[in-house]
């Protein structure tokens, strides 16, 4: 089987979708995960164009990847300057990456029109930015912007530009469908007919103004790309760019190529979930493969035939890609899924248990009340040992006050948390200040356990992140409130529901500390 290279662009390309911000904790996090998804490139932004780029390069470096290639983003140089002294090209050499993707015009209205200088100092930028980054000791990925429409327009211009980044030396060119409007059997033939013109590897950049960014790269593969480009659920300007959660399920089982390994590509709909809950992104119930909705059925003579054989309306099983059938009228429940996520903390469950049921039905019941666990292994991980009897509640809860006071017109609001609780047979009332409620909130709760749980020493919150579950219930709304927290080896999230939002970041903070001394604690169990 054929070997396709995945490049994902989420960190930059999916950042310019409206709506998806993400910090550079958010970034790194996702780098992550995308390194144990299995792809093979990720483009992290362009170094130097903005702080927050700038710190993710910085830190960037420091992370242990296992195979995943972190790539710069740039742009050939600009035409009045020579190759040395360009200071985008300078960036990407200073970011201390392996790897780099850089941008050339292939469609000559843009030559003329945006960058305005002519057709032959363009060929000379692109060539002169990919020998320089090649000289260097670089990897480079060449980006031929508006292929398609740049061949409509002017096909030897066109063609001439994708010729000089292959003399140059490029490691490998992207087609790039840039306004998203090109039909898959042109796709397929254009790449068909380039890879008679050189012998450079090949591939795809697709997007989705037209509906069909996922066509049009599984077109580029049947023709003969080896690499294909896109973002997780598609993130990306206008319409998105091509969805690599569709993407990676059709190349492996539809077209029998080798991407990434069978237990990664069972990932995928975790993966999905992750990066939607980190860019606060109402997830696509009816998304290929991975949606919530992909794999639901719902009465009449569709569930009477799933239930004898899943194939009658299923073109996969879901748990190829870590998904769940669901029949909506009586809820299956999902023993598997919460086996197999126990195995993943060593923890046995019983498929037959009572305990074990109860548990299924208990995990579905916060579902339906909100509760997601996509991005939120620590709670998860505390329900499933508390639920095995294997830990207790660090302290009993009598009460706690939470005071914000405004006191002049332009300065910012103040709160104080008050909390009285019991540890063991000892009873603690404590207060502190914080920059906001919740804040507040954690700064008392420490207080009060440190003298008891000198584990918390370390542990800090890194990401708050809310989110409204039904919107239209307006000001009485139940919201979704998502930690995350980390300690010197490792980060988690925990999660909490509620129509106060201080009961909901309440709840996902206990989980957040008592996950974190829970993890610490064992650690000294090992150590000793």
């Amino acid at each position: 089987m054929a070997k396709i290279f995945l490049y994902d662009t989420t960190l930059r390309d999916g950042t310019q979708g409206e709506g998806v911000s993400l910090t550079v904790d958010d970034k790194l996090r996702v780098l992550k995960r995308l390194d144990k998804l299995g792809i093979h490139y990720a483009e992290g932004g362009w170094p130097g164009s903005n702080p927050k780029d700038i710190e993710f390069f910085q830190r960037a470096g420091d992370l242990q990847l296992q195979q995943l290639r972190l790539t710069a983003f740039g742009s050939t140089r600009r035409a009045s300057l020579v190759v040395e002294d360009d200071p985008n090209l300078a960036a990407i050499l200073e970011s201390g990456v392996k790897a780099a993707a850089i941008f050339g015009k292939t469609w000559d209205l843009h030559v003329r029109e945006a960058l305005r200088t002519t057709l032959e100092e363009n060929l000379h930028m692109i060539y002169d930015s990919i020998s320089y980054l090649k000289s260097h000791g670089l990897e480079v990925i060449y980006d031929a912007e508006h292929f398609f429409d740049g061949y409509r327009a002017n096909p030897q211009y066109a063609l001439e530009t994708v010729r000089q980044a292959a003399r140059a030396g490029a490691d490998s060119i992207s087609l790039c469908d840039t306004c998203g409007g090109t039909m898959p059997w042109v796709v397929e033939e254009l790449v068909t007919m380039l890879r008679g013109e050189i012998s450079t590897p090949l591939a795809i950049h697709a997007h989705n103004d037209s509906g069909l960014a996922v066509a049009n790269s599984l077109s580029a593969v049947r023709a003969g790309a080896t690499g294909v480009q896109g973002t997780i659920n598609g993130y990306g300007e206008r319409n998105g760019n091509a969805d690599l959660c569709v993407i990676i399920p059709n190349l492996m089982l539809k077209l029998d190529k080798t991407v990434i390994s069978k237990e990664q590509l069972a990932s995928l709909t975790q993966v999905s979930r992750y990066v939607q809950e980190l860019a606060n992104q109402n997830p696509d119930p009816r998304q290929p493969y991975v949606g919530a909705s992909a794999f639901a059925h719902k009465g009449g003579i569709h569930v009477s035939a799933i239930l004898k054989h899943p194939q009658t309306y299923e073109h996969i099983e879901p748990e190829l890609v870590g998904n769940e059938r669901r029949v909506l009228v009586s809820e299956l429940a999902g023993i598997s899924n919460i086996i197999y996520k126990a195995q993943e903390f060593n923890l046995e469950l019983d498929r037959n248990s009572p305990v074990t049921k109860k548990l299924v039905s208990q995990i579905k019941e916060l579902e339906h009340t909100g509760y997601q666990f996509e991005g939120a292994d620590g709670t998860f991980e505390l329900l499933l040992r508390k639920a095995l009897g294997q830990i207790s509640p660090l302290f009993v809860l009598e009460g706690f006050r939470l005071i914000t006071e405004k006191r002049e017109d332009n300065g910012d609001p103040i709160s104080e948390a008050t909390i009285k609780l019991r540890v063991g047979e000892s009873r603690v009332h404590t207060a502190a200040e914080g920059d906001g409620p919740v804040n507040a909130l954690d700064n008392a709760l420490r207080k009060a356990l440190e003298t008891f749980y000198p584990q918390l020493e370390g542990i800090k919150l890194s990401d708050y992140k809310v989110r409204v579950i039904d919107e239209k219930s307006g000001t009485a709304a139940k919201v979704r409130v998502l930690i995350q927290s980390k300690d010197e080896k490792r980060s988690w999230g925990t999660v909490g529901v509620s129509t106060n939002i201080i009961e909901a970041s309440w709840r996902a903070l206990v989980d957040s500390l008592e996950y974190g001394i829970l993890c610490r604690g064992e650690e000294g169990k090992e150590s000793k």
